[in-house]
């Protein structure tokens, strides 16, 4: 059983003492990728680095995180957008709008947010989409820039129906399904059933979001099949169908460079 996780911060502090346990553990759970997102130029060294020492299991991104727009962002999307390489990145991102943790930078966030999107077309790769508290923003970028036939996922999906169907209708995206899906008050399930099992992919967003029964502490690549067995409970069938069907979708979406 092949499984692959679309959005871990493997490069993360958290990992530093046992990071080759990690990966180890993960491997002998069946996980046979994993997905780096960038957040920004303070992050990107310990990224590369680690998508170094595992080629062929660990897969670097580009982008600038809306949190990480502020003081000196033009500076910032430079960088990402002079160091797109499409022989090396597998997606741009994480890139988007976040108005949750700040809103004195939205303008901003949404000029940057465009500007990546632009590059994804031109690069011809898939991104990834951060959104919080600003589906509104996000959509109303993508309908001003649909003529670039983006495509791409919405990262830690977690929405309605409603606005699963109406990213449908924009174009070739998927959603990332993560933690939530097994926390006992989530709404997620109740959309997650009603959802089109080619549209879904698997993500831990590590060493965040940690799933039932593991929560409060460290989430980590390995728990990828703890999503997988819950997205089949969900819809009812075999683990194995979820983990074909999200990695055949997952290495449709993204360029995994062998």
């Amino acid at each position: 059983m092949e499984l692959i996780d679309t959005h871990t911060h493997l490069y993360d502090q958290a990992f530093d003492g046992d990071r080759k346990e990690v990966v180890n553990r993960a491997i002998q759970n069946g996980i046979s990728k994993v997905i780096l997102p960038d957040i920004d130029s303070t992050s990107r060294g310990s990224l590369e680095k680690l998508a170094g020492e595992f080629p062929g299991f660990a897969y670097p991104t580009i982008g600038l995180h809306p949190t990480s727009v502020g003081i000196g962002w033009e500076k910032e999307l430079e960088m990402v957008l002079e160091g797109i390489d499409n022989n090396k990145h597998t997606a741009i991102g994480e890139i988007g709008i976040d108005c949750y943790w700040s809103k004195e930078f939205v303008k901003e966030q949404v000029v940057v947010f465009e500007k990546q999107l632009e590059a994804a077309s031109q690069a011809r790769l898939p991104v990834i989409i951060h959104s919080r508290d600003a589906t509104e923003l996000i959509l109303d970028s993508i309908k001003r820039l649909k003529h670039l036939d983006l495509k791409g996922v919405f990262h830690a999906f977690s929405g309605s129906l409603e606005t699963y169907r109406q990213i449908k209708a924009l174009g070739n995206f998927m959603f990332g399904i993560g933690g939530v899906v097994t926390f006992k008050n989530s709404k997620l399930p109740a959309t997650v059933l009603e959802m089109d099992k080619n549209s879904l992919i698997l993500e831990t967003d590590a060493p965040w979001l940690t799933p039932t029964p593991f929560r409060g502490k460290r989430n980590e690549p390995a728990h990828v099949q703890l999503i997988a067995k819950k997205i089949a409970e969900i819809k009812n069938c075999d683990i194995k169908e979820i983990a074909q069907t999200t990695t055949t979708n997952a290495n449709r979406l993204f360029k995994f460079i062998i």
